[in-house]
Protein backbone atom coordinates (compact mmCIF):
# COMPACT_ATOMS: atom_id res chain seq x y z
CA UNK A 1 0.00 0.00 0.00
CA UNK A 2 1.42 3.47 -1.25
CA UNK A 3 2.10 5.28 1.90
CA UNK A 4 2.80 8.63 0.11
CA UNK A 5 0.91 11.41 -2.12
CA UNK A 6 2.66 12.62 -5.30
CA UNK A 7 3.63 16.06 -5.89
CA UNK A 8 0.19 17.91 -7.33
CA UNK A 9 -1.89 17.08 -4.51
CA UNK A 10 -2.85 19.68 -1.51
CA UNK A 11 -0.37 20.61 0.57
CA UNK A 12 -3.05 21.30 3.52
CA UNK A 13 -1.95 19.11 6.60
CA UNK A 14 -5.24 20.73 8.51
CA UNK A 15 -8.31 18.94 6.61
CA UNK A 16 -6.85 15.34 6.33
CA UNK A 17 -7.48 12.35 7.03
CA UNK A 18 -7.30 9.77 10.11
CA UNK A 19 -5.09 8.10 8.34
CA UNK A 20 -2.53 10.65 7.89
CA UNK A 21 -0.12 12.39 10.49
CA UNK A 22 -2.00 14.92 12.28
CA UNK A 23 0.84 17.74 12.05
CA UNK A 24 3.15 18.30 9.74
CA UNK A 25 6.41 15.55 9.91
CA UNK A 26 8.57 18.04 10.37
CA UNK A 27 6.93 19.51 13.06
CA UNK A 28 6.36 16.25 14.65
CA UNK A 29 10.16 15.09 14.39
CA UNK A 30 11.44 18.46 16.09
CA UNK A 31 8.55 18.93 18.53
CA UNK A 32 10.65 17.57 21.62
CA UNK A 33 13.82 19.24 20.41
CA UNK A 34 16.01 19.04 17.56
CA UNK A 35 18.69 17.03 19.46
CA UNK A 36 19.73 13.68 17.32
CA UNK A 37 18.36 11.50 20.05
CA UNK A 38 14.67 13.76 20.29
CA UNK A 39 14.72 13.56 16.38
CA UNK A 40 15.13 9.90 16.15
CA UNK A 41 12.88 9.13 19.00
CA UNK A 42 10.07 10.78 17.41
CA UNK A 43 11.02 9.36 13.88
CA UNK A 44 10.44 5.83 14.93
CA UNK A 45 7.23 6.54 16.91
CA UNK A 46 6.03 7.88 13.36
CA UNK A 47 7.02 5.16 11.68
CA UNK A 48 6.08 2.52 14.05
CA UNK A 49 2.22 4.59 13.63
CA UNK A 50 1.97 3.89 10.23
CA UNK A 51 0.51 7.18 9.66
CA UNK A 52 1.04 8.56 5.71
CA UNK A 53 2.31 12.30 5.30
CA UNK A 54 2.76 13.58 1.58
CA UNK A 55 5.38 13.33 -0.54
CA UNK A 56 5.88 17.31 -0.43
CA UNK A 57 6.55 16.56 3.68
CA UNK A 58 9.40 14.31 3.27
CA UNK A 59 10.78 16.72 1.01
CA UNK A 60 10.76 19.37 3.04
CA UNK A 61 11.54 17.51 6.50
CA UNK A 62 14.63 15.87 4.52
CA UNK A 63 16.19 19.36 3.97
CA UNK A 64 15.20 20.82 7.08
CA UNK A 65 17.40 17.58 8.46
CA UNK A 66 20.37 18.31 6.37
CA UNK A 67 20.89 21.49 6.72
CA UNK A 68 21.13 20.34 11.04
CA UNK A 69 23.19 17.98 10.35
CA UNK A 70 21.11 15.58 11.55
CA UNK A 71 22.16 12.45 8.79
CA UNK A 72 21.16 9.65 10.19
CA UNK A 73 17.57 9.87 10.84
CA UNK A 74 17.57 12.33 7.17
CA UNK A 75 18.64 8.84 6.14
CA UNK A 76 16.33 6.29 8.08
CA UNK A 77 13.27 8.48 6.67
CA UNK A 78 14.34 8.27 3.42
CA UNK A 79 14.59 4.49 3.23
CA UNK A 80 11.62 4.18 5.08
CA UNK A 81 9.65 6.46 2.43
CA UNK A 82 10.99 3.97 -0.17
CA UNK A 83 10.01 0.90 1.51
CA UNK A 84 6.67 2.52 1.47
CA UNK A 85 6.86 2.86 -2.34
CA UNK A 86 7.59 6.54 -2.89
CA UNK A 87 8.66 7.07 -6.18
CA UNK A 88 11.93 8.52 -5.98
CA UNK A 89 12.57 11.30 -8.85
CA UNK A 90 16.03 11.49 -9.91
CA UNK A 91 17.18 14.14 -7.40
CA UNK A 92 15.52 12.63 -4.65
CA UNK A 93 18.37 9.41 -5.60
CA UNK A 94 20.76 12.55 -5.64
CA UNK A 95 19.65 13.38 -2.29
CA UNK A 96 19.57 9.68 -0.79
CA UNK A 97 23.23 9.36 -2.25
CA UNK A 98 24.71 12.25 -0.59
CA UNK A 99 22.97 11.05 3.09
CA UNK A 100 24.62 7.81 2.33
CA UNK A 101 28.27 9.25 2.09
CA UNK A 102 27.43 11.30 5.21
CA UNK A 103 26.01 8.66 7.44
CA UNK A 104 27.64 5.49 6.57
CA UNK A 105 30.52 6.67 4.25
CA UNK A 106 31.99 6.68 0.29
CA UNK A 107 31.18 3.33 -0.26
CA UNK A 108 27.74 2.91 0.50
CA UNK A 109 27.16 6.08 -1.54
CA UNK A 110 29.36 4.30 -4.71
CA UNK A 111 27.46 0.78 -4.01
CA UNK A 112 23.91 2.85 -4.26
CA UNK A 113 25.27 4.63 -7.17
CA UNK A 114 26.50 1.44 -9.07
CA UNK A 115 22.85 0.02 -8.55
CA UNK A 116 20.61 3.03 -9.69
CA UNK A 117 19.02 2.28 -13.15
CA UNK A 118 20.65 3.81 -15.82
CA UNK A 119 18.43 6.26 -16.87
CA UNK A 120 18.53 7.38 -12.92
CA UNK A 121 22.29 8.07 -13.55
CA UNK A 122 21.80 11.26 -14.58
CA UNK A 123 24.08 15.16 -14.36
CA UNK A 124 22.59 14.83 -10.81
CA UNK A 125 23.62 12.14 -9.38
CA UNK A 126 26.98 12.51 -11.01
CA UNK A 127 27.41 15.77 -9.57
CA UNK A 128 26.26 14.50 -6.15
CA UNK A 129 28.78 11.50 -5.87
CA UNK A 130 31.26 14.06 -7.09
CA UNK A 131 30.59 16.16 -3.91
CA UNK A 132 31.09 13.71 -1.85
CA UNK A 133 34.57 13.24 -3.29
CA UNK A 134 35.34 16.32 -2.98
CA UNK A 135 34.26 16.62 0.23
CA UNK A 136 36.06 13.39 1.64
CA UNK A 137 39.19 15.01 -0.40
CA UNK A 138 39.61 11.85 -2.70
CA UNK A 139 41.36 13.78 -5.73
CA UNK A 140 41.52 11.11 -8.23
CA UNK A 141 38.31 9.87 -7.82
CA UNK A 142 36.60 13.15 -8.33
CA UNK A 143 39.00 14.11 -11.27
CA UNK A 144 38.35 10.63 -12.97
CA UNK A 145 34.53 11.09 -12.30
CA UNK A 146 34.54 14.88 -13.77
CA UNK A 147 36.38 13.08 -16.63
CA UNK A 148 33.33 10.66 -17.19
CA UNK A 149 30.74 12.99 -16.63
CA UNK A 150 31.97 15.19 -19.49
CA UNK A 151 32.76 11.98 -21.58
CA UNK A 152 28.67 11.45 -21.03
CA UNK A 153 28.41 14.84 -22.06
CA UNK A 154 25.92 15.29 -19.05
CA UNK A 155 25.00 19.19 -19.05
CA UNK A 156 27.05 20.84 -16.68
CA UNK A 157 26.68 23.58 -14.24
CA UNK A 158 29.14 25.56 -11.62
CA UNK A 159 28.18 23.21 -9.41
CA UNK A 160 30.69 20.41 -10.66
CA UNK A 161 33.22 22.79 -11.14
CA UNK A 162 32.84 24.51 -7.55
CA UNK A 163 33.18 21.40 -5.77
CA UNK A 164 36.63 20.09 -7.46
CA UNK A 165 37.93 23.73 -6.92
CA UNK A 166 36.93 23.76 -3.43
CA UNK A 167 38.83 20.28 -3.14
CA UNK A 168 41.89 21.81 -4.75
CA UNK A 169 41.58 24.79 -2.12
CA UNK A 170 41.76 22.19 0.74
CA UNK A 171 44.31 20.04 -0.46
CA UNK A 172 46.56 22.94 -0.84
CA UNK A 173 46.72 22.86 -4.78
CA UNK A 174 45.11 26.03 -6.07
CA UNK A 175 47.38 26.81 -8.56
CA UNK A 176 44.97 24.31 -10.36
CA UNK A 177 42.35 26.45 -10.06
CA UNK A 178 42.68 28.97 -13.11
CA UNK A 179 42.63 26.13 -15.40
CA UNK A 180 38.84 25.34 -14.29
CA UNK A 181 37.74 28.37 -14.55
CA UNK A 182 39.15 28.41 -18.56
CA UNK A 183 37.29 24.95 -18.78
CA UNK A 184 34.20 26.54 -17.57
CA UNK A 185 34.48 29.83 -19.62
CA UNK A 186 35.35 27.59 -22.69
CA UNK A 187 32.05 25.74 -22.14
CA UNK A 188 30.15 28.38 -21.73
CA UNK A 189 29.35 27.26 -17.92
CA UNK A 190 27.70 30.21 -16.06
CA UNK A 191 29.19 31.59 -12.99
CA UNK A 192 27.82 32.15 -9.71
CA UNK A 193 28.71 33.66 -6.69
CA UNK A 194 30.49 30.78 -5.70
CA UNK A 195 32.91 30.26 -8.25
CA UNK A 196 33.80 34.14 -8.10
CA UNK A 197 34.57 33.79 -4.37
CA UNK A 198 36.35 30.44 -4.66
CA UNK A 199 38.38 32.08 -7.27
CA UNK A 200 39.64 34.85 -5.55
CA UNK A 201 40.41 32.95 -2.50
CA UNK A 202 42.83 30.50 -4.56
CA UNK A 203 44.81 33.63 -5.87
CA UNK A 204 44.81 35.02 -2.36
CA UNK A 205 46.06 31.73 -1.79
CA UNK A 206 49.04 32.38 -4.28
CA UNK A 207 49.54 36.24 -3.15
CA UNK A 208 47.90 37.19 -6.26
CA UNK A 209 46.37 40.24 -4.51
CA UNK A 210 46.34 42.27 -8.43
CA UNK A 211 45.10 38.99 -9.44
CA UNK A 212 42.13 39.28 -6.79
CA UNK A 213 41.20 42.88 -7.85
CA UNK A 214 40.74 41.67 -11.74
CA UNK A 215 38.61 38.86 -10.78
CA UNK A 216 36.26 41.55 -9.01
CA UNK A 217 36.24 43.72 -11.55
CA UNK A 218 35.33 40.87 -14.08
CA UNK A 219 32.98 40.33 -11.77
CA UNK A 220 31.40 43.73 -12.14
CA UNK A 221 31.40 43.48 -15.88
CA UNK A 222 29.61 40.23 -15.78
CA UNK A 223 26.41 41.79 -14.03
CA UNK A 224 24.55 38.39 -14.12
CA UNK A 225 25.88 37.93 -10.48
CA UNK A 226 25.42 40.04 -7.12
CA UNK A 227 28.61 40.65 -5.22
CA UNK A 228 27.29 39.55 -1.73
CA UNK A 229 28.47 39.30 1.49
CA UNK A 230 30.28 36.74 1.57
CA UNK A 231 32.33 38.27 -1.45
CA UNK A 232 32.72 41.17 0.73
CA UNK A 233 33.76 39.40 3.71
CA UNK A 234 36.52 37.07 1.50
CA UNK A 235 37.54 40.62 0.33
CA UNK A 236 38.40 42.11 3.69
CA UNK A 237 39.98 38.94 4.79
CA UNK A 238 41.85 38.55 2.09
CA UNK A 239 43.02 42.42 2.19
CA UNK A 240 43.78 42.51 5.97
CA UNK A 241 46.12 39.52 5.59
CA UNK A 242 47.90 41.42 2.98
CA UNK A 243 48.32 44.40 5.42
CA UNK A 244 45.77 46.47 2.91
CA UNK A 245 43.92 47.82 5.89
CA UNK A 246 42.19 50.59 3.40
CA UNK A 247 41.11 48.72 0.80
CA UNK A 248 40.01 45.69 3.52
CA UNK A 249 38.15 48.84 5.68
CA UNK A 250 36.20 49.75 2.11
CA UNK A 251 35.37 45.69 1.74
CA UNK A 252 33.92 46.23 5.34
CA UNK A 253 31.65 49.72 4.68
CA UNK A 254 30.38 47.16 1.89
CA UNK A 255 30.07 44.26 4.17
CA UNK A 256 27.59 46.25 6.29
CA UNK A 257 24.93 47.78 3.64
CA UNK A 258 24.75 43.95 2.55
CA UNK A 259 23.46 43.00 6.43
CA UNK A 260 19.99 44.17 6.36
CA UNK A 261 19.05 41.19 8.28
CA UNK A 262 20.98 42.06 11.05
CA UNK A 263 22.75 38.92 11.33
CA UNK A 264 24.68 38.32 14.30
CA UNK A 265 27.40 36.69 12.41
CA UNK A 266 28.23 39.47 10.74
CA UNK A 267 28.35 41.82 13.52
CA UNK A 268 30.95 39.49 15.32
CA UNK A 269 32.72 39.49 11.72
CA UNK A 270 32.87 43.03 11.37
CA UNK A 271 33.98 43.36 14.76
CA UNK A 272 36.46 40.75 14.46
CA UNK A 273 38.06 42.14 10.66
CA UNK A 274 38.05 45.99 12.44
CA UNK A 275 40.04 45.12 15.17
CA UNK A 276 42.19 43.39 13.21
CA UNK A 277 42.87 46.51 11.08
CA UNK A 278 43.38 48.18 14.45
CA UNK A 279 40.67 50.80 14.03
CA UNK A 280 39.50 50.61 17.63
CA UNK A 281 36.82 53.32 16.63
CA UNK A 282 34.89 51.06 14.36
CA UNK A 283 35.11 48.21 16.58
CA UNK A 284 33.20 50.10 19.61
CA UNK A 285 30.88 51.55 16.71
CA UNK A 286 30.16 48.03 15.15
CA UNK A 287 29.48 46.77 18.78
CA UNK A 288 27.64 49.94 19.28
CA UNK A 289 25.13 48.47 16.60
CA UNK A 290 25.27 44.89 17.65
CA UNK A 291 23.97 45.92 21.18
CA UNK A 292 20.90 47.64 19.15
CA UNK A 293 20.11 45.32 17.24
CA UNK A 294 19.59 42.87 19.97
CA UNK A 295 17.50 43.19 22.87
CA UNK A 296 20.08 40.59 25.08
CA UNK A 297 23.34 40.85 23.79
CA UNK A 298 24.66 37.07 23.79
CA UNK A 299 27.96 35.52 25.63
CA UNK A 300 29.21 34.84 22.28
CA UNK A 301 29.14 38.28 21.28
CA UNK A 302 30.80 39.39 24.59
CA UNK A 303 33.14 36.57 24.00
CA UNK A 304 34.43 38.20 20.26
CA UNK A 305 34.01 41.70 21.49
CA UNK A 306 36.72 40.73 24.36
CA UNK A 307 38.93 39.06 22.58
CA UNK A 308 39.22 41.41 20.12
CA UNK A 309 39.70 44.35 22.30
CA UNK A 310 42.63 42.15 24.13
CA UNK A 311 44.03 41.42 20.66
CA UNK A 312 44.09 45.08 20.23
CA UNK A 313 45.67 45.76 23.64
CA UNK A 314 42.97 47.97 24.67
CA UNK A 315 43.12 46.10 28.13
CA UNK A 316 40.66 48.53 30.34
CA UNK A 317 37.85 48.54 27.30
CA UNK A 318 38.29 44.14 28.17
CA UNK A 319 37.66 44.97 31.40
CA UNK A 320 35.06 47.30 31.10
CA UNK A 321 33.00 45.00 28.88
CA UNK A 322 33.62 41.92 30.98
CA UNK A 323 32.19 43.72 34.21
CA UNK A 324 28.85 44.33 32.02
CA UNK A 325 28.81 41.05 31.03
CA UNK A 326 29.16 39.54 34.23
CA UNK A 327 27.08 41.69 35.84
CA UNK A 328 24.18 40.35 33.93
CA UNK A 329 24.90 36.53 32.38
CA UNK A 330 22.84 34.03 33.63
CA UNK A 331 25.15 31.46 33.52
CA UNK A 332 28.72 31.85 33.74
CA UNK A 333 30.50 31.22 30.82
CA UNK A 334 33.94 30.07 31.33
CA UNK A 335 35.44 30.97 27.47
CA UNK A 336 34.24 34.45 28.24
CA UNK A 337 36.53 34.44 31.64
CA UNK A 338 39.44 33.28 29.28
CA UNK A 339 39.44 35.70 27.24
CA UNK A 340 40.32 38.41 29.70
CA UNK A 341 42.71 35.76 31.07
CA UNK A 342 44.47 35.49 28.56
CA UNK A 343 44.96 39.50 28.31
CA UNK A 344 46.17 39.86 31.90
CA UNK A 345 48.55 36.73 31.07
CA UNK A 346 49.97 38.56 28.22
CA UNK A 347 51.04 41.89 29.92
CA UNK A 348 52.05 39.74 32.96
CA UNK A 349 49.50 40.46 35.13
CA UNK A 350 49.04 37.03 36.93
CA UNK A 351 47.45 38.41 40.53
CA UNK A 352 44.43 39.13 38.28
CA UNK A 353 44.50 36.04 36.23
CA UNK A 354 44.47 34.03 39.56
CA UNK A 355 41.99 35.95 41.04
CA UNK A 356 39.43 35.83 38.01
CA UNK A 357 39.62 32.23 37.49
CA UNK A 358 39.08 31.77 41.40
CA UNK A 359 36.12 34.01 40.49
CA UNK A 360 34.71 32.24 37.72
CA UNK A 361 34.62 28.94 40.14
CA UNK A 362 32.83 30.72 42.63
CA UNK A 363 30.27 31.60 39.72
CA UNK A 364 30.02 28.32 38.25
CA UNK A 365 32.45 28.65 35.64
CA UNK A 366 34.83 25.67 35.73
CA UNK A 367 37.82 25.84 34.40
CA UNK A 368 38.14 23.95 31.06
CA UNK A 369 41.71 23.15 29.06
CA UNK A 370 41.90 26.47 27.72
CA UNK A 371 42.08 27.95 30.86
CA UNK A 372 45.15 26.06 32.16
CA UNK A 373 46.69 26.07 28.22
CA UNK A 374 46.74 30.12 29.01
CA UNK A 375 48.36 29.77 32.14
CA UNK A 376 50.62 27.19 30.85
CA UNK A 377 51.76 29.46 27.88
CA UNK A 378 52.54 32.07 30.51
CA UNK A 379 55.01 29.23 32.97
CA UNK A 380 56.76 28.24 29.19
CA UNK A 381 57.05 31.91 28.52
CA UNK A 382 58.71 32.13 31.38
CA UNK A 383 60.72 29.00 31.85
CA UNK A 384 58.99 28.05 35.05
CA UNK A 385 58.56 24.15 33.76
CA UNK A 386 57.46 22.55 36.79
CA UNK A 387 54.56 25.13 36.97
CA UNK A 388 54.37 24.37 33.54
CA UNK A 389 53.72 20.74 33.76
CA UNK A 390 50.98 20.79 36.41
CA UNK A 391 48.58 23.27 34.17
CA UNK A 392 49.57 20.59 31.55
CA UNK A 393 48.32 18.26 33.99
CA UNK A 394 45.58 20.14 34.53
CA UNK A 395 44.02 20.27 30.69
CA UNK A 396 44.78 17.30 30.13
CA UNK A 397 42.72 15.90 32.73
CA UNK A 398 40.03 18.78 32.36
CA UNK A 399 39.72 18.35 28.52
CA UNK A 400 37.81 20.24 26.53
CA UNK A 401 34.36 21.59 27.19
CA UNK A 402 32.67 19.22 24.62
CA UNK A 403 33.92 15.98 26.36
CA UNK A 404 36.62 15.91 23.84
CA UNK A 405 40.11 15.02 24.78
CA UNK A 406 42.79 18.27 25.02
CA UNK A 407 45.72 17.09 23.20
CA UNK A 408 48.81 19.18 23.96
CA UNK A 409 50.45 20.60 20.51
CA UNK A 410 53.44 19.02 19.21
CA UNK A 411 55.61 22.65 20.02
CA UNK A 412 54.66 23.02 23.45
CA UNK A 413 55.67 18.67 23.85
CA UNK A 414 58.99 18.99 21.99
CA UNK A 415 60.12 22.56 24.75
CA UNK A 416 59.01 20.28 27.67
CA UNK A 417 61.05 17.10 26.56
CA UNK A 418 64.07 19.35 25.27
CA UNK A 419 64.04 21.34 28.84
CA UNK A 420 64.11 17.71 30.69
CA UNK A 421 67.09 16.68 28.10
CA UNK A 422 68.66 19.46 28.67
CA UNK A 423 68.38 19.29 32.42
CA UNK A 424 68.94 15.49 32.62
CA UNK A 425 66.28 14.96 34.35
CA UNK A 426 65.10 11.81 33.47
CA UNK A 427 62.62 11.44 35.91
CA UNK A 428 60.49 14.56 35.26
CA UNK A 429 60.69 12.91 31.48
CA UNK A 430 59.17 9.93 32.54
CA UNK A 431 56.52 11.61 34.92
CA UNK A 432 55.78 13.93 31.93
CA UNK A 433 55.73 11.28 29.71
CA UNK A 434 52.91 9.21 31.85
CA UNK A 435 50.79 12.74 31.95
CA UNK A 436 50.91 12.52 27.70
CA UNK A 437 49.82 9.24 27.71
CA UNK A 438 46.50 10.34 29.43
CA UNK A 439 46.06 12.13 26.10
CA UNK A 440 47.36 10.32 23.25
CA UNK A 441 47.51 6.75 22.25
CA UNK A 442 51.14 6.82 21.43
CA UNK A 443 53.81 9.64 22.39
CA UNK A 444 55.59 8.97 18.96
CA UNK A 445 58.80 8.70 17.91
CA UNK A 446 60.50 12.14 18.45
CA UNK A 447 59.12 11.91 22.48
CA UNK A 448 61.30 8.53 22.78
CA UNK A 449 64.33 9.48 20.71
CA UNK A 450 64.44 12.88 23.28
CA UNK A 451 64.24 10.69 25.99
CA UNK A 452 66.76 7.92 25.06
CA UNK A 453 69.01 11.09 24.78
CA UNK A 454 67.95 12.06 28.11
CA UNK A 455 68.74 8.78 29.44
CA UNK A 456 72.59 9.07 27.70
CA UNK A 457 73.00 12.78 28.84
CA UNK A 458 72.05 11.78 32.36
CA UNK A 459 74.48 8.53 32.20
CA UNK A 460 71.26 6.54 33.55
CA UNK A 461 70.66 2.66 31.48
CA UNK A 462 66.97 1.43 31.23
CA UNK A 463 66.57 -2.38 31.02
CA UNK A 464 62.86 -1.95 29.60
CA UNK A 465 63.78 0.33 26.88
CA UNK A 466 64.23 -1.74 24.27
CA UNK A 467 60.84 -3.23 24.81
CA UNK A 468 59.10 -0.21 25.35
CA UNK A 469 60.19 0.84 21.36
CA UNK A 470 58.93 -2.03 20.44
CA UNK A 471 55.24 -2.19 21.80
CA UNK A 472 55.11 1.57 20.95
CA UNK A 473 56.07 0.71 17.39
CA UNK A 474 59.03 3.22 17.40
CA UNK A 475 61.38 3.02 14.97
CA UNK A 476 64.73 5.43 16.02
CA UNK A 477 66.86 7.33 13.76
CA UNK A 478 70.57 5.85 13.12
CA UNK A 479 71.79 8.25 15.64
CA UNK A 480 68.97 6.89 18.42
CA UNK A 481 69.81 3.41 17.64
CA UNK A 482 73.49 4.26 18.82
CA UNK A 483 72.40 5.95 21.62
CA UNK A 484 69.77 2.80 22.74
CA UNK A 485 72.81 0.75 23.00
CA UNK A 486 74.50 2.95 25.12
CA UNK A 487 71.65 3.06 27.57
CA UNK A 488 70.87 -0.89 27.34
CA UNK A 489 71.49 -3.33 29.87
CA UNK A 490 72.38 -6.58 28.54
Amino acid sequence: MAQMQPYGRTKSVVKRSKKYLEEALYRRLFKEGGSQVNVRQQLNQFIRSGKRVYKWEVGDTLEKLRSRKLYHPALKLSETMAKRNMNRTVSDHAIHLDLLAKARGIAAAESYFIDLPEPAKNHLCYGALLNCYCKELMTEKAEGLMDKMKELNLPLSSMPYNSLMTLYTKVGQPEKIPAIIQQMKASNVMFDSYTYNVWIRALAARNDISGVDRVIDEMKRDGRVTRDWTTYSNLASIYVDAGLFEKAELALKELEKRNACKDLSAYQFLITLYGRTGNVLEVYRVWRSLRLAFSKTANISYLNMINTLVNLKDLPGAEKCFREWESGCSTYDIRVANALIRGYVQVDKMDKAEELKERACRRGGKPNAKTWEIFLDYHLRKENFKLAVDCLAKAVSTGRGNGDKWVPPSEIVGTMMKHFEQEKDVDGAEGFLEILKKSVDSPGAEVFESLVRTYAAAGKTSSAMRRRLKMENVDLSEDGKKLLETICED
